[in-house]
């Protein structure tokens, strides 16, 4: 299979499904940003030595790609005109957004309340993560910003919230781990 095809040299792109639209359409957007964020959690993977964590963060980048194919899908045509769905893959589930609560909770019970804004940073794995969670929030307003214009499955907008979430209290929990400091966000006064 070539890499190239010279098909997009002049601003197009193809949706799943046969669809050309240009490069900046939402949709592109929107899954653009879940590959780049995709992308720097696999950065943050490999910056990690816990085996449960790295696991975990295989199976989310799993669950981002089915749902990037399916934001790239079509939304006209999804079903065949033999009425079978064009994906053969497994969509996103309600588990999976319980998956993120579940260790959002584990995570939480063994880190001290959050009583200030933080600053990102401390250890350049915690960095990593704060910087996968804010390309997370952006893909979040790319999906609502879509979602607006063309309604999907509400379930994914429930899942990038929900991640956005799991890397925030991730970056805690590896900041205690590495034991690096938290530092609180001090406004300064007028």
């Amino acid at each position: 299979m070539k890499i190239y095809t010279k098909t997009g040299d002049k601003g197009t792109t193809q949706l799943v499904g046969g669809t050309r639209v240009p490069k900046h359409n939402p949709r592109i957007e929107a899954y653009g940003t879940l590959d780049e964020l995709l992308s720097h959690i696999g950065l943050l993977r490999d910056s990690i030595t816990d085996e449960n964590i790295q696991n975990d963060l295989i199976r989310i980048q799993n669950q981002l790609f089915t749902l990037g194919t399916f934001i790239a899908l079509d939304p006209e045509k999804a079903v065949l005109a033999n009425g079978k769905k064009r994906l053969d893959i497994r969509d996103l589930k309600q588990d999976d957004i319980f998956f993120l609560e579940q260790r959002i909770d584990e995570m939480n019970k063994n880190l001290p309340p959050l009583q200030f804004f933080i600053l990102p940073g401390g250890h350049p794995t915690v960095s990593f993560c704060h910087i996968a969670r804010t390309i997370c929030r952006r893909a979040e307003r790319r999906l609502t910003e879509l979602y607006t214009a063309q309604p999907f499955d509400d379930k994914y907008l429930q899942y990038v919230n929900r991640l956005s979430d799991y890397l925030f209290v991730l970056a805690r929990k590896l900041s205690s781990d590495l034991q690096a400091t938290e530092i609180p966000w001090k406004p300064e006064k007028q």
